[in-house]
């Protein structure tokens, strides 16, 4: 729970903060005719509507299972984060290179450019905020590993897509500055449009990079070798088990776990005695691992479930 109120208080920043951004520079593109400055923002837009879907899907996911859905709405927010990130390659992307051609094939002079530099100054700092939230949030749950690391074995995408997003807007409103300012040096206002298209090709890659990690967490990924290792390491600690073969986990959302343990129990133990293990270790591992919402037991041999994983590494 306490991972799901930081990504909110990381979303709600964001969403505050992109909006604010959005509403500021569309007035600026009015004032000033500028292309870049129109792509921010329609970005900042899309990345408001981002946030509240990140909501909406956080809010599906947390919802109780029920006959239709056994093991709870979890993947939800994995689907949310997909479509998250199919608009900022949409709209987003799809917009800010549509601008760009269109000021590139009939440029406009930017009008009064002073305004300009005010509002993409005021955006870098909205933005930095909302940045510097996330990266905060995100540094925590990293822990020791390395940012793509993290990113690639993080099973909550609401943090890391925040974070991306931010930084995307971060490297587009340098491109827009850029591009304003070297269309009023060599006096060309086609760079201007250069700009949007390379603020096209920064959200393009972001969401790319997006949809592929939301594609992984929706096909299911397991969890992460510490999470099996507790497992295992309960299972092998109960007296009626001779040894834990093997664990399969797979991620149903960020804190929703389903495991499949591969025991083999001792020879001396009855059908009674192995149904008192089975209960004894549901009860620990919903105790000490709550994430764990199912756990299923198979008694098997090593050599049985050897074979298993060979088969299913094949």
């Amino acid at each position: 729970m306490a991972a799901h109120s930081g990504s909110k208080t990381v979303i709600y920043a964001a969403l505050a903060g992109n909006f604010l951004i959005a509403a500021t520079k569309f007035v600026a593109a009015f004032f000033t005719g500028s292309s870049a400055m129109l792509s921010e923002g329609v970005h900042s837009l899309v990345d408001t509507g981002n946030g509240g879907l990140l909501l909406f899907g956080m809010h599906r996911a947390a919802r109780p299972a029920d006959r239709t859905h056994p093991f709870g709405h979890g993947r939800e927010l994995y689907f949310w984060s997909f479509i998250v990130a199919l608009l900022v390659f949409a709209l987003g992307a799809g917009v800010s290179f549509y601008e760009g051609v269109i000021h590139i094939l009939e440029p406009e002079p930017i009008r009064n450019v002073s305004v300009t530099y005010i509002v993409l100054g005021l955006s870098m700092l909205f933005e930095g905020f909302s940045w510097f939230v996330a990266l905060k949030e995100f540094r925590i749950t990293k822990g020791r590993l390395g940012y793509i690391e993290a990113v690639r074995l993080s099973k909550d995408p609401s943090v890391f897509t925040v974070l991306f997003e931010d930084s995307a807007a971060l490297l587009g409103l340098g491109i827009a500055f850029a591009g304003i300012v070297a269309s009023q040096i060599f006096e060309m206002p086609e760079l201007d449009g250069v700009a949007s298209i390379g603020i096209a090709v920064i959200l393009g890659l972001t969401a790319i990079f997006l949809a592929r990690e939301s594609k992984g967490l929706l096909m299911g990924e397991a969890a992460l070798p510490e999470m099996q290792e507790a497992i295992l390491g309960i299972a092998q600690a109960d007296p009626a088990i001779r040894g834990a073969n093997g664990v399969i986990t797979v991620h149903l959302g960020p804190n929703q776990i389903v495991a499949a343990l591969s025991l083999e129990f001792e020879d001396h133990a009855s059908a009674p005695d192995i149904e008192a293990c089975v209960i004894r270790l549901e009860t620990t591992v919903r105790t000490e691992l709550p994430e764990v919402v199912a756990l299923f037991v198979k008694p098997q041999t090593p050599a049985t479930w050897q074979e298993r994983r060979a088969a299913l590494a094949d």
